[in-house]
């Protein structure tokens, strides 16, 4: 995914870039993360005044961990993808107001690998449910409520108001 800038700048377009990138080793040890397809990566690099943009989408297939249940839950991930750079001959210091959206680069080329692994583990969901109405594990005795009840008492009651729970407790029985 590297490309050289004069190139773009020359020519105004580059032809859409289309590249698979495995992600196994982005996601070492990640115990949530049971198995990731391949991350596809569709973009496409234009220039206009002096700015190099790059436009697309990252999109890739998880199976994650439940978080309530540990179940499996199959994950989509589609991740727009948007940068723009900038050559330039040094940078400037972090005290100058410089344009936060555009990215300084030094060199005539550009690698955008590392730009769109980094956004696609940001967008990573950090707590994946295998359904919306998924109803976890009991708290007691660890059964999974999707598959049936354990009938433990799950009550939890506010530890600064459990003196009170023994006034309901009939003395006359």
């Amino acid at each position: 995914m590297q490309f050289r800038i004069q190139e773009v700048l020359t020519k105004g377009k580059l032809p859409l870039i289309h590249e698979t990138v495995q992600v196994d080793s982005l996601l070492k040890g990640r115990r949530d993360v049971l198995s990731a397809s391949p991350m596809q990566v569709e973009l496409n690099v234009t220039a206009a005044e002096g700015l190099i943009h790059v436009d697309g989408h990252l999109t890739s297939e998880l199976e994650m961990a439940c978080s309530r249940c540990l179940n499996p839950a199959a994950v989509k991930v589609d991740v727009p993808f948007h940068e723009q750079f900038k050559q330039v001959a040094e940078l400037s210091p972090e005290d100058e107001e410089s344009d936060d959206d555009t990215i300084e680069v030094i060199g005539d080329s550009i690698d955008l690998k590392p730009y769109v692994e980094d956004l696609w583990l940001l967008e990573l969901p950090f707590v994946p449910m295998c359904s919306s109405d998924c109803k976890g594990l009991c708290s007691e005795c660890g059964q999974n409520l999707n598959e049936h009840e354990c009938g433990c008492n799950r009550g939890s009651i506010d530890p600064r108001l459990a003196a009170l729970k023994d006034l309901f407790i009939d003395d006359n029985k």
